[in-house]
């Protein structure tokens, strides 16, 4: 296997069981899923979504570069006889086996990072922070499913330091199968919240599921809590059942092993001192608001765990950026001066939504501007929907919101909440709310956008991009 080669195709082959058909490229640069983003020399796997069936692309994949196509042995005759192809029972199990395979062959620390928020900020802070000390593989995006969590692993080089993977789920039973394929030697659960509640009981039963994480910790390992967090002692005990000695706790509490000690929290970034396993600590955080700063202990702490250098790690979160709908900040240009755009687009439950009206409380709007909040619908919440949306409220009032915008049925109950002096517009969708949005921007207004990835408030992001071109935005703070 050459260098810039992630398999060989007898290795893959041997891993998934595969039958052999046409002729195989020795080595395999990468593993794709995606026929319109495969790059020359991947293994292209014809998974079956809800939507599409992978097995429609092969060819173009294959046409684009694809070294191989991984299929099943009921879609063969769809093909050439001559065509480089794994052939395999099921694609996805045959993708899971592969991940198995890459596991066994890894010498690095691994860490797992679940929670009902801040999973994929988190991941991407560890991701800076292990960078910086060795070769690091983490997840791409939000790939924490069925699915992206055995492609992340199967994407993982043989010869990385550290590898971390985001798992992630919105029924009970989802986390132990995943996990158990990784097997991290540390797992951090950020957060537990009332989310996906539609598919749960209560609080306490998502406690349950995300504690599923513990089932697939290596012999030796260890797991890093949120002390805060209403559920901590519900998931040490669960922890301890299993037989995980070490139990790091994280937050303010002045129990916890990762504690805040003092946070000076500015628009763009914020200045921590900490105490990290028996070590005082201060550095800059590049991402704002109190709830990164809380999730950095946890990475700082996993980071101790897996042994890299702690005051390295602390440096290299001044460099940590948001990822993508997750608080990017963008400089719009208007009319007579610059707007900020905080695209928190991706998803939304009341605890990140609330943490997000904590973030636009702490920006600074210019002489003229307004902090103004354009918020779409909260989905997956179950019976207690309505009162959850209207509880934002509170959030709006204590962060001196200037203006509401409100995107679709659930978030009308927060909309009649509000004083009609804060009321910027409504809409049953995110379309018909982006010209409303449009026309009241002006220099030094600070616009911040959030809503569930089902009420399609990238859009509107879209939209301000497109009206009031601009850059990213850079972090003036003197910290």
């Amino acid at each position: 296997m050459s260098e810039q080669s992630l398999w060989t195709s007898d290795a893959m082959a041997a891993a998934m069981r595969a039958e052999r058909r046409g002729t195989l490229s020795a080595d395999i640069s990468g593993i794709s899923i995606d026929s319109r983003s495969i790059a020359p020399g991947e293994a292209y796997f014809a998974i079956k979504g809800d939507v599409h069936d992978g097995h429609d692309f092969v060819d173009a994949a294959l046409k684009a570069g694809a070294a191989l196509a991984v299929i099943e042995t009921a879609q063969r005759d769809k093909f050439a006889a001559d065509a480089p192809l794994l052939i395999v029972d099921d694609v996805l199990e045959s993708l899971r086996d592969l991940a198995r395979a890459s596991r066994e062959r890894l010498t690095a620390q691994v860490i797992a990072v679940t929670g009902s928020v801040g999973k994929t900020s988190t991941k991407e802070a560890l991701r800076n922070v292990f960078s910086a000390q060795g070769k690091t593989h983490a997840s791409a995006a939000s790939f924490n499913n069925h699915w992206g969590v055995p492609l992340s692993l199967a994407r993982c080089p043989a010869d990385v330091r550290f590898a971390i993977f985001e798992i992630g789920m919105n029924h009970a039973g989802e986390i132990e199968p995943l996990v158990k394929m990784v097997r991290p030697h540390v797992a951090i659960i950020t957060t537990v919240e009332p989310v996906h509640l539609e598919f749960f009981s209560g609080v306490e039963a998502i406690a349950d599921a995300k504690a599923e994480i513990f089932e697939g910790v290596e012999p030796g390992g260890a797991v890093v809590l949120n002390r805060d967090n209403a559920q901590f002692a519900q998931l040490q005990k669960r922890a301890k059942k299993l037989g995980i000695a070490r139990i790091v706790s994280f937050g303010a509490d002045k129990k916890a092993d990762a504690r805040l000690l003092d946070v000076a929290l500015h628009p763009a970034c914020s200045a921590v001192h900490a105490r990290i396993l028996d070590h005082d600590i201060t550095y800059k955080l590049a991402m704002p608001g109190r709830h990164m700063a809380m999730n950095s202990l946890a990475v700082l702490a996993a980071a101790s765990l897996a042994g890299a250098d702690l005051a390295l790690a602390g440096l290299a979160l001044s460099q940590a950026k948001p990822a993508a709908g997750r608080g990017v900040r963008l400089v719009l240009t208007v009319p007579n001066g610059e707007a900020t755009l905080i695209d928190e687009s991706y998803n939304a439950n009341p605890a990140s939504m609330t943490a997000a009206l904590n973030v636009l409380g702490q920006a600074k709007a210019g002489p003229q501007g307004r902090r103004i909040a354009v918020l779409g619908d909260m989905l997956e919440l179950g019976p207690t929907s309505a009162q959850l949306h209207r509880g934002l409220a509170e959030a709006v009032q204590a962060n001196a919101i200037d203006m509401i915008f409100c995107c679709g049925p659930l978030m009308r109950n927060l909309w009649e909440a509000l004083s009609s002096g804060r009321r910027g517009g409504y809409a049953e969708g995110s379309a018909a709310l982006e010209s409303q949005v449009l026309a009241v921007i002006r220099a030094g207004d600070v616009i911040m956008v959030k809503g569930s990835l089902g009420s399609r408030m990238k859009s509107i992001v879209t939209a301000l991009e497109k009206r009031f071109p601009g850059n990213a935005a850079h972090d003036e703070a003197a910290v």
